[in-house]
This record gives C-alpha cells, structure tokens and sequence, in this order.
C-alpha cells in the first residue's frame, strides 16, 4: 500500500512539473513594447561593416 501512494504522489508531482513548464497554447493579446522602449535600434553593425554603395564608374 505505501507504494501505491508514494507512486501516485511521484506521478502527480512529474505531471505537475511538465504542466508548469509547459507553454500556454494560446495568447489573449498581441505582445507589445514596454512603456519605456522609444525606438532603441537594434542593428550595432559598424557602418564600416556595411556592404558599400554602388558607384558610378
């Protein structure tokens, strides 16, 4: 008998611990920026590193 109990309470537990790290299937919402974001870029490539400009021969 206490094996019986102690296995449920381990598969309870492990279906508790897959549930919870599992993602909702779902969003009620669009994401949005934070409030504080004003547009940082995120491209820190050098202008160096940038293909040159055709020019003209």
């Amino acid at each position: 008998m206490p094996r019986i109990v102690s296995a449920f309470l381990c598969a309870a537990f492990i279906a508790l611990g897959v549930t919870a790290c599992a993602e909702p299937a779902h969003q009620k919402h669009a994401p949005q920026d934070p409030p504080d974001y004003k547009g940082v870029p995120t491209d820190m490539t050098p202008p160096s590193m940038l293909t040159p400009s055709a020019k003209p021969q």
